[in-house]
């Protein structure tokens, strides 16, 4: 397959030669053929050297390449991401190859990128449903997303996760269910600060005190005024946190029925959640789970790489405190 600039195919570098077989001097065979007298030698000589197989179209990259990234760092940085799941700019600092370097290995081995894997597996899957519009509000606290994200409780002793399935076969018939935790989380939309507190259920005293909590961990981080909150329609979310917005000069906006895509930074951060914290390894009881959700924050917040934010953390875009 030839570029859409080239000026020659094979038959074209055929009709140079039989040109020059011919007798054509090669500054009249350039004029004609609409190409340099320096493109018309290489062709000649090729055909000298190589016969037809040297009119062939090739790659042009170089034989040798002294600056490509070794074969074992390489290596380093597949079974990094093969182990650790994250992006090129999570990936580079672990590593210690530039973030932009980890893309391109990934890429020249047919890595699919994390959009297109399964958060639990790391297998391909489908693409879900996205937008190609991307937006990012100018200011820390003009807008934050809320959401809710149920997780299965964990045994005493620990779950399938710590033991195996075959150990875990009993607690699918227990006369009593465990039950469930629901992780409640805040994101700022410029920032990503992010605020999650595992709490007992999703009522609505329960999300109007998280949300009264995490307006004073926002406050003692630098966004002293939160102006719009955006929630799905939920019914805790559409009239139990009236009170608290009206307190503090909040605009409530719901997303539109059905369209979880459209409060996605927070939905995204319920992803991280899951990957990174609640099922990153194997838990022994939902307490010692519990009690890993604020030094994990922290790391969120304070040392973690984002893509959306340049490889930086949330705090760098957060005036000092």
């Amino acid at each position: 397959m030839f570029h859409r600039s080239a000026r020659l195919t094979v038959h074209g570098r055929r009709l140079i030669v039989q040109r020059h077989q011919a007798g054509w001097k090669q500054a009249h065979i350039a004029a004609a053929m609409g190409v340099s007298r320096k493109c018309v030698g290489t062709w000649i000589r090729r055909y000298e050297t190589e016969g037809e197989a040297g009119l062939e179209t090739r790659s042009s990259r170089p034989h040798t390449m002294p600056t490509r990234t070794p074969a074992e760092v390489e290596q380093k940085v597949l079974a990094a991401r093969a182990v650790h799941r994250q992006g090129p700019d999570v990936l580079g600092p672990k590593t210690g190859v530039p973030a932009r370097t980890v893309s391109r290995i990934l890429r020249r081995h047919g890595v699919p990128r994390l959009r297109e894997c399964d958060p639990m597996t790391g297998d391909p899957i489908r693409a879900s449903k996205s937008t190609a519009v991307r937006y990012e509000r100018a200011r820390p606290g003009e807008l934050v997303h809320m959401d809710v994200k149920k997780l299965g409780r964990i045994p005493e002793g620990g779950g399938w996760r710590a033991l195996g399935r075959e150990a875990t076969v009993g607690h699918r018939h227990k006369q009593v269910p465990i039950g469930y935790d629901y992780v409640h989380s805040l994101v700022d939309d410029h920032s990503r600060l992010a605020y999650s507190e595992v709490l007992p259920d999703e009522k609505g005293p329960t999300c109007a005190g998280f949300l009264e909590r995490a307006i004073a961990y926002f406050a003692a981080h630098g966004i002293t005024r939160i102006e719009r909150l955006m929630t799905d329609n939920a019914w805790a979310y559409r009239y139990s946190l009236r009170a608290v917005c009206a307190e503090h000069g909040i605009t409530q906006k719901f997303i539109r029925p059905h369209c979880p895509w459209q409060n996605g930074k927070v939905e995204r951060l319920n992803r991280t959640l899951a990957t990174e914290w609640a099922y990153c390894q194997a838990f022994t009881s939902n307490d010692q789970r519990t009690a890993a959700l604020a030094p994990w924050l922290e790391h969120y917040n304070t040392e973690r790489c984002h893509s959306a934010l340049g490889g930086k953390p949330p705090i760098s875009r957060l005036a000092p405190t």
